[in-house]
This record gives C-alpha cells, sequence and structure tokens, in this order.
C-alpha cells in the first residue's frame, strides 16, 4: 500500500464577526445592569461585585482580536448576554443543522483543491469537540447531500478533534476500507459559551476545515501533502471540560448552570499539558530521526498566544517567527479541534515538494495529535 496524502484542504469563515471592542461593550453593560440589580447583597457582602472586562485584557490573556460567529446578536444585549439562533428555514438545507452546513462549506473547498466530486468519496467523518445534534449521525447527512458513497460516522477527540480524525481515515485507507476520505471538523462553540464570565467569554469562535485524504498514486492535486508519520497521546484531565450532555433534559434547573457550559483551569492546563506537548513532539521528531531545523514550518493548535509563543520557543529553541509558526487565532480565536488544520491551510501555499511541515494538535482530555508531512 502506497503513501497516503492530505490532498486538499478548506476552510468555512462565518459571515458574522465579534470584536474584541463590541464584545467588551456588551460584556460590560451586562456587569453594570448584574451589579445594579444585586447591590444590596454586594453592599452587604453577601455577593462579589463583577468586574469590567476590557479589549487590553482579553488580547494580553489570549492573542484574540476577533472570531467569527454563526450568530453574533444577541450577545450585546446585557439581560441575555447568549446568541440569538439561525431560522434553519431560510434555505433548501431546513432541517439540516448549522454544524452540517459549516461542514458542507469547508468540505466543498476542500474537494475542489482536491480535484474529487463528492462522489468521489467513500468515508466521510464529522470529528468535532461538540455536537448540535447526536443522532442520526451529522457525518451520514452530511454523506447524503454530498452524494459520497462507503460509510460516514461522527467522532471526537476535543481539540484534537481534527488529527484524530485524520489518523482514522488514514487507517481505514491502509486497511483497504476506503479509498478516498473526508474528514471535517466543524466547531459549533458559540451556543456553548458562558458569556458572562469575564475569564472566558472571549476564548471561541466558530470555523469548520475540511481535508481530503487518499493515496498518494491516485491523487492529481497539486497541493498534496504526503503524510511520513502521525503520533497520538491522550491523558484523562478534567482541567478542560464542558459537562453539557442528556442528562439535562431530566435535570432542567441545571439547564442554567454554569459548570454546564466551558469552562478550564487555565494556569493548571498551561503548567500540566505543555511539557507534555513538547515532549511529544521532541520525541516524535527522535523517532523519525530528523531535527526541528528540517521543518520549513509548524502548524499548531490555536489555543492562546501564550501557550503558542512557550511551545514554539521550547520546540525551536529561539522566538518563533510567524512564518516558522504561524497565528490565526488573533483573528479566528480558539477553534478547538479546527484550530491546527485552519492554520495549515491559510499557511501552506509556498511549500515547495520536499519542503517538511508539522502539524500538531493540543488540548482538551488532555490530547496531543502530531503528523510529520512534506509537500508532494
Amino acid at each position: 500500500m502506497g503513501n497516503i496524502v492530505i490532498s486538499g484542504t478548506g476552510v468555512f469563515t462565518p459571515s458574522q464577526n465579534l470584536t474584541n471592542e463590541a464584545l467588551v461593550a456588551g460584556y460590560n453593560a451586562h456587569v453594570d445592569l448584574w451589579n445594579a440589580e444585586h447591590a444590596e447583597e454586594i453592599a452587604a457582602g453577601e455577593m462579589t461585585a463583577k468586574e469590567h472586562s476590557s479589549e487590553a485584557f482579553i488580547e494580553k490573556a489570549s492573542g484574540i482580536k476577533n472570531r467569527y460567529l454563526m450568530e453574533a446578536s444577541g450577545l450585546e444585549e446585557p439581560d441575555r448576554m447568549y446568541p440569538y439562533l439561525s431560522d434553519l428555514a431560510e434555505d433548501e438545507l431546513a432541517s439540516t443543522p448549522v454544524q452540517v452546513k459549516m461542514a458542507l462549506a469547508a468540505a466543498k473547498a476542500a474537494l475542489s483543491e482536491a480535484g474529487l466530486d463528492g462522489s468521489d468519496i467513500d468515508m466521510v467523518i464529522i470529528s468535532a469537540s461538540v455536537w448540535e445534534r447526536f443522532v442520526p449521525s451529522m457525518a451520514t447527512e452530511l454523506q447524503q447531500i454530498l452524494g459520497a458513497n462507503g460509510f460516514a460516522f461522527d467522532m471526537a477527540m476535543g481539540c484534537s478533534s481534527a488529527t484524530f480524525g485524520m489518523s482514522t481515515a488514514q487507517d481505514a485507507l491502509i486497511s483497504g476500507m476506503a479509498n478516498k476520505a473526508l474528514v471535517v471538523t466543524a466547531e459549533y462553540l458559540s451556543p456553548l459559551m458562558a458569556y458572562e464570565d469575564r475569564d472566558g467569554h472571549f476564548i471561541f469562535g466558530d470555523a469548520a476545515v475540511a481535508m481530503i485524504l487518499e493515496r498518494e498514486e491516485e491523487a492529481s492535486s497539486d497541493a498534496a501533502f504526503r503524510i511520513l508519520d502521525r503520533k497520538l497521546f491522550t491523558e484523562f484531565s478534567t482541567n478542560i471540560q464542558a459537562g453539557f450532555g442528556s442528562r439535562v433534559l431530566i435535570e432542567r434547573d441545571k439547564i442554567s448552570d454554569p459548570a454546564q457550559r466551558f469552562s478550564q483551569s487555565g494556569r493548571v492546563v498551561f503548567k500540566e499539558l505543555l511539557p507534555k506537548v513538547i515532549d511529544h513532539v521532541e520525541s516524535h521528531l527522535g523517532a523519525n530521526e530528523k531535527a526541528v531545523s528540517d521543518f520549513k514550518r509548524m502548524w499548531l493548535h490555536q489555543a492562546n498566544i501564550n501557550m503558542n509563543l512557550f511551545a514554539s520557543r521550547k520546540i525551536l529553541g529561539h522566538e518563533p517567527s510567524q512564518d516558522e509558526a504561524p497565528t490565526i487565532l488573533d483573528q479566528y480565536a480558539n477553534t478547538a479541534g479546527a484550530g491546527c488544520m485552519i492554520a495549515f491551510n491559510n499557511h501552506k501555499s509556498d511549500f515547495e515538494s520536499g519542503d517538511l511541515g508539522l502539524i500538531c494538535s493540543f488540548g482538551a482530555s488532555y490530547s496531543i495529535g502530531s503528523f510529520i508531512v512534506e509537500k508532494v
């Protein structure tokens, strides 16, 4: 069996964006309203007043300046602080989840770059951090819309959903179970956010990225990257979590419980996860008898600028340039599993045949996934 290549990628970017300025204005108006409503309790020491946020605070904490959202309206309303959902009846895919629509747009872009049609695909995976719908499988709906053959399924692995999805597809191609695979990481994160939380309301954005994997001898794309090796790692942790699940449908009093939405112990994650990421990458390169100087570029998970810079410095041994380790989170924010592959899609066009690159995801669960790739 020959080499497996990533023959096409595509990104879907929502049309609505929300800058730090707009986000902070809505949040601070909420803070003023909340503090006024609870003035007596605050004065009595029974409650703590909420603090204002600022653009400077967000940028220093995360490097984020903007985020794209499927639905941005509603966040500016201080007594609401969550988005109004899209009217799904506005188009021909009336009953199709937003997440599948995102996946479809990214998939079409990836198919175009690979020079393929939906009917050429016989394996479809939607691998993402969170789910808009569990049953029926969203991947099977995407399979039907595209006219793909074979089989499809959903999977998840937090912030490493894209790399774990690609690894799963590669296994199927190597075994002969599939011939051409589509992996889509469609991250519809905005409904999960606790927008009343000063430390977390700015973190995520919505986006989708799609990858086509096929055998090198069958690929015709000029954009193909050969997968030389891959490595996966997991270790259970609750330091990044979102507790929402099926029990909330019964325990309805928990629907508004902040613990059901995204939460993290950021400093603990920084301390515990980053050394594992650095060890993972160094051991992966060592096992392949590669030095970091052999690589043109690293496309890392886009968590926050401080994590990315720390990891890049340790791996490279010097301050990273945008060319060596490009950042896209300033515009996209943290897009969970999609981040490293959005960076790959947006910063791969200057590669020439033989150039090496490293894709590395890391984050929730804990999870780490790395791919060594070479431009065909």
